[in-house]
């Protein structure tokens, strides 16, 4: 007897073969069978007309924090996501320094808030730090009970302070012996069943003190001992971003790409890495492209992160940054309530005065704003044209790809005022509670062509879901459902066709980070599944709520369309509410395995 049988699925398997009408059984929190099913089964679901694909898997998140006080992965648990990878980007929470471990904790913490926007109350809060070692956090999350499965890779800068503590935070050059002992912690974690390593490289990333994180600037002896970790390993792999020394010109490009390579080749391992197109430099994604595909014809496995729609922020009284924090007169009403707020702001001698000021500098010693905020605002009549109100009439989500004629730019041309003032007067009406979208990367021209050259490229991930970071700007967890949005339709639409996109979703994923039991709907594989109702699929609305710990903010979208999400067989949400059920454990990968482990 089944445990569980959907009858008359439109199973998109994964695999990215066709769709099929098909039951599917679940028994042991496998698939058992599929075909026509008429054998008994405890439940089942007439899932006719819907959608049955594999759980997602999710490579880029921040939930390293996150892990120790919600249950439930969330906002991920809310778009199909089944299993999920932090340690991303080089930052984390373990290893901690020893020693003056309040010191540990508050140095990491202060790392993730900066680089991550998550607030630090929150952290300092939520976050147990009842462990020492990188296998110890492991434990830890590994005692707690979780909706998803999750994998944890070893993060760069909390390793470079474990062992080198100031002198890691000075950015001090690594010693022989430093480089052993990273090596070794790193290697006890491997052992431990860590899923890979990772590593930073980007000016846009600070701590709160407004200073480069700890391993940004790590030499190639440091990198290649670190990579050399790796080999004779039959599991885990690497993972970096990088901007390749945008902001100090195209020359060190190469250079720097020279070390993503010493990295593949010395750790033999897949290697991944952030693919935008960044403003400035809005043709270096296609200088990774042509070293990327020069690379893998060379035999180096590297493969290219890459997102779903354009990537940056949303702007708000109410959300980490906007444009006028930086004014005299926002200012002295900055603390008020938000309604009270924006009735102050309306006042037309506030306005004027505000409107008159120049914007203080956001960025430098003291503060985590990166120096592109900085350079932006300086051109803030000209990227007006890349603003646009969040949420339009007649719909029930944002407008991820937005026509130019409906940004801040010619909505000031068309009331002959300043972009500034159109932003001002947008951002003030009502409760304070408008919305802006302002995609920074991906959208140079207007559209998302880009995104879709991208997502073509045979080494393309989907990932930069960044789930769990940036909580106070972005809301991208919810790309796991554009990318079926935007992107499911047929190649004749403009679109990659919806068994790609699953197969991206799923397979893809999973087989990246040596998952070889889930991302499937194949017989003996893990019962991680989604149905979806393909009519009424959408990413929903953004919506500021304060269930951080320690009453910290954050954005949260929920999914619309998700009938349900399995894992390993067992319903952890329902019609778009998370269930009592806690299924999810920790994977541990391990090179004596052929499988994941996982209690």
């Amino acid at each position: 007897m089944h445990d569980l049988v959907f009858e008359g699925a439109t199973v998109i398997d994964g695999s990215g073969q066709a769709a099929r009408t098909a039951d599917v059984g679940i028994k042991n929190g496998l698939i058992a069978e599929i075909g026509h099913i008429t054998g008994q089964a405890q439940q089942r679901i007439d899932a006719s007309g819907a959608w049955l694909t594999p759980g997602f898997v999710d490579i880029h998140t921040h939930f390293d924090g996150q892990a120790s006080w919600d249950q439930t992965f969330s906002p991920s648990i809310h778009h199909g996501v089944s299993t999920v990878v932090f340690g991303n980007c080089g930052v984390g929470f373990a290893p901690l320094r020893s020693g003056d471990k309040q010191r540990a904790v508050d140095d990491l913490i202060s790392l993730m808030e900066g680089v991550e926007d998550i607030p630090g109350a929150a952290l300092a809060e939520g976050v147990s730090f009842d462990w020492q070692s990188f296998p110890e956090y492991m434990d830890s999350l590994d005692r707690m009970p979780h909706s998803l499965d999750f994998l944890v890779q070893v993060p760069h800068d909390p390793l470079r302070m474990a062992i080198m503590g100031d002198r890691a935070l000075a950015q001090e050059v690594a010693t022989p012996a430093d480089i052993d002992a990273m090596c070794r912690t790193l290697g006890e974690a491997l052992d431990a069943g860590a899923a890979g390593f990772s590593t930073g490289r980007t000016d846009n990333h600070r701590t709160t003190a407004g200073v480069a994180t700890p391993a940004s600037d790590a030499d190639a002896r440091e990198l290649t001992g670190l990579a050399a970790v790796f080999r004779g390993r039959e599991r885990g792999v690497l993972q970096l971003v990088s901007d390749f020394n945008l902001l100090h010109g195209p020359e060190g490009f190469d250079a720097e790409f020279d070390l993503v390579e010493l990295l593949a080749r010395e750790s033999g391992r897949p290697l991944s890495m952030t693919w935008l197109q960044r403003d400035p430099g809005g043709e270096q994604w296609r200088a990774i492209r042509a070293r990327t595909d020069a690379a893998v014809a060379k035999g180096l496995p590297l493969s290219l992160q890459a997102g779903a729609r354009g990537i940056g922020v949303i702007l708000g009284l109410d959300t980490t940054f906007h444009p006028f924090m930086g004014f005299p007169g926002y200012l002295e009403v900055g603390a008020m309530p938000l309604a009270d707020r924006a009735a102050a702001l309306r006042e037309p001698s506030r306005k004027a005065r505000i409107l008159s000021e120049k914007s203080g500098r956001l960025s430098g010693d003291g503060t985590s704003v990166p120096p592109i905020v900085d350079l932006m605002l300086a051109k803030l009549d000209l990227i007006s044209a890349r603003m646009f109100p969040l949420m339009t009439s007649g719909r029930r989500s944002p407008n991820y790809e937005p026509p130019v004629t409906q940004s801040f730019y010619v909505v000031a041309k068309q009331r002959s005022c300043t972009a500034i003032e159109a932003l001002y007067d947008y951002l003030v009406e009502g409760d304070g509670s408008n919305l802006v979208h302002f995609p920074i990367f991906n959208y140079n021209d207007g559209s998302l062509a880009v995104v879709g050259e991208m997502l073509q490229h045979p080494r393309a991930l989907y990932g930069l879901s960044d789930s769990g970071a940036h909580v106070g700007t972005i809301c991208d967890a919810s790309t796991t459902t554009y990318l079926m949005t935007r992107w499911g339709h047929p190649i004749t639409d403009g679109g990659l066709g919806i068994e790609r996109v699953i197969e991206m979703l799923t397979r893809r994923n999973a087989r990246h980070m040596g998952l070889n039991d889930r991302g499937e709907i194949a017989v003996g594989l893990r019962a991680d599944l989604n149905l979806i109702d393909p009519s009424r699929l959408d990413t929903g609305e953004p919506q500021i709520v304060r269930d951080l710990p320690a009453g910290g903010r954050r954005l949260l979208q929920k999914g619309e369309g998700y009938l349900g999400t399995w894992v390993a067989g067992q319903a952890v949400a329902r019609h778009g509410e998370v269930t009592s059920t806690r299924p999810g454990r920790l994977v541990r990968l391990n090179a004596s395995n052929s499988q994941p482990r996982s209690r």
